[in-house]
C-alpha cells in the first residue's frame, strides 16, 4: 500500500511538473528529415584561457598567435577527456567515477519565424538530474543540503552530491575576436569558481569593476573587457568601454537549459557574456528561496496538490522535485509543525517572472527516458534586443555546446570545441528549411 501511495504521489506530481504544452511539437518538425551532428564534448579541467597561454601548454605558441584548438587537437576530444578526467596536473580536485566524453546528437532547423533545435545526450546516472540543493530543517534552522559534487563539502563525504543537469549553447556572430578559433576558452579565466588562483569574496568585493556589478565572484567573462594582456579577472576596463563594446556587439549569447531551474516552466534562461556571465533584461524564471533576513523559505509545497509540504531524503531522484509558484507553491508557514529532515527547494520557479529579453527562450522542454534527454527549443529568427545575437537567414555563428551531467557545475561540465552553424548558408552544421 505505501508504495502505491508513493507512485501515485510521484504520478501526480509529474503531472504538476509537466508545464505548458510545448509550442515545438515533434510532430511540427519532422526531425527525422533533419541531419544529425554528433560531437564529442570533453571534460577541459582547469584548461582555463591564461593556462592555454602559458609556458605549461605546448600550444601555447599557436593559441598566443591567434590559432584555432583544432590545429592541434582535432579529432582528440575523447583522448582529451578521458585524460583529463582523472588526476593530474589540471586537475587537483577529480571526481569519482566521473565521464570524460558525452556524445552530443544536435540537430537545428528553421522556417520565417523560428530557429528550432535537438539535442540529445546520454546520462551517467539512471535517474534524471533533475533534482538542485535544498534547505533542510534540522530541528532549530534551516540550512542548505546538497552540493555540486566539485565542493569539498561533497568530496569529504559531508554532504550529498546534488546538482541539476544543464545544456548550454553559447553563440558568437563573429564580432568576438577568436572565439571562432578557440570558442569557450575565451570565457574561462584564472580565478573563477573551481578555478586556479580563485579569487576570495573579500578580494572580489575589494575590486572597482565587481563593485559596479554589484556581485562577489569571479565568473565568465571576455579578454576584451579586461585591460592587461593576460585577461586578468582583476584588471577591468570602465563601465564607459565596455558600454561600447556591448553596442559594437562584441559580446557572446549565452542561453542555459537547467533541469530543474527552467525546465518544469517550459524555458532556459536567457543571457550573455562580456564583463561577466550576465542576464538578459527581465530576469529568470528562477529565483531565490531562501529569505536572507530570516533564513527560511519563502515558498512550501502546497499540500493540497502534493500530498505533502516538504520532502525527504528518500524522495530526491524518485519523483520531480521543482517548486513552481504557479502550480504547487505556497507561501512558506513558519509555525507547520516542520520536522528534522523536511527539505524545501532552495530556489523557486515563477515563469511569469520571466519577462523582456530575458524570456526569449520560452519555447524548450526536454524529456529524460531510458538514460537519455531529448531536447526540443525554439527561438525566435532576428531579435532585436541589444543583449541578444540575432539569427537571421543567410548568415553563419559560431557555436559552442556544454553539458552539465551527474550533479555538477562550473567547469565540471563537458565542452565543444566551436563549430559553425549556417541558416540557409555554407556551415558545418546547416540549419534545415522548413516549408
Amino acid at each position: 500500500m505505501k508504495t502505491f501511495r508513493l507512485a501515485s504521489l510521484a504520478m501526480s506530481i509529474a503531472t504538476l511538473f509537466a508545464g505548458p504544452a510545448l509550442a515545438v511539437d515533434p510532430a511540427t518538425v519532422n526531425w527525422n528529415s533533419v541531419p544529425t551532428k554528433t560531437l564529442n564534448l570533453f571534460y577541459p579541467a582547469q584548461s582555463s584561457y591564461q593556462w592555454l597561454r602559458s609556458a605549461d601548454h605546448p600550444g601555447a605558441q599557436v593559441v598566443t598567435g591567434g590559432g584555432a584548438c583544432l590545429t592541434c587537437h582535432k579529432d582528440t576530444e575523447e583522448k582529451l577527456g578521458n585524460k583529463l578526467v582523472k588526476a593530474n596536473k589540471l586537475e587537483p580536485t577529480p571526481v569519482e567515477g566521473k565521464n570524460g566524453v558525452i556524445q552530443l546528437s544536435f540537430q537545428v532547423a528553421y522556417d520565417k519565424e523560428n530557429a528550432y533545435f535537438r539535442a540529445q545526450w546520454k546520462t551517467r546516472n539512471n535517474y534524471a538530474g533533475d533534482a538542485h540543493p535544498f534547505v533542510r530543517f534540522n530541528g532549530k534552522e534551516w540550512k542548505t543540503y546538497g552540493f555540486p559534487k566539485l565542493d569539498a563539502v561533497v568530496q569529504k563525504g559531508e554532504q550529498p552530491g546534488i546538482y541539476e543537469d544543464r545544456f548550454s549553447i553559447m553563440i558568437d556572430d563573429g564580432r568576438v575576436p577568436e572565439f571562432a578559433n578557440q570558442g569557450c576558452w575565451l570565457t574561462c579565466h584564472n580565478g573563477e569558481r573551481d578555478n586556479p588562483k580563485f579569487a576570495t569574496r573579500a578580494e572580489v568585493q575589494a575590486n572597482p569593476l565587481y563593485q559596479t556589478l554589484k556581485q562577489n565572484d569571479v565568473r565568465k567573462y571576455l579578454p576584451s573587457t579586461r585591460t592587461d594582456g593576460l585577461a586578468s579577472w582583476d584588471k577591468g576596463k570602465t563601465s564607459e568601454e565596455i558600454a561600447k563594446i556591448k553596442a559594437a556587439g562584441g559580446f557572446l549569447e549565452l542561453m542555459q537549459w537547467r533541469a530543474h531551474r527552467s525546465n518544469p516552466v517550459g524555458m532556459a534562461d536567457d543571457g550573455y557574456v562580456l564583463e561577466y556571465r550576465l542576464s538578459d533584461a527581465g530576469g529568470n524564471p528562477f529565483g531565490s528561496n531562501v529569505d536572507p533576513k530570516t533564513h527560511q523559505p519563502r515558498f512550501m509545497y502546497d499540500e493540497k496538490k502534493v500530498g505533502k509540504k516538504a520532502l525527504t531524503a528518500g524522495d530526491i531522484r524518485k519523483m520531480p522535485t521543482a517548486l513552481v509558484r504557479e502550480q504547487n507553491a505556497v507561501p512558506f508557514d513558519p509555525n507547520a509543525g516542520w520536522k528534522e529532515g523536511d527539505l524545501i527547494p532552495e530556489y523557486v520557479l515563477n515563469k511569469e517572472g520571466a519577462k523582456g529579453s530575458g524570456a526569449d527562450n520560452n519555447q524548450v522542454k526536454g524529456a529524460w527516458k531510458d538514460g537519455m534527454w531529448t531536447l526540443v527549443w525554439a527561438r525566435k529568427l532576428n531579435l532585436a534586443n541589444p543583449d541578444d545575437k540575432p539569427l537571421k537567414e543567410g548568415n553563419v555563428y559560431n557555436f559552442a555546446f556544454a553539458v552539465h551531467d551527474d550533479n555538477i557545475t562550473t567547469r565540471g561540465h563537458q565542452v565543444s570545441f566551436p563549430v559553425t552553424v549556417g541558416f540557409g548558408a555554407k556551415a558545418a552544421i546547416e540549419a534545415t528549411r522548413l516549408k
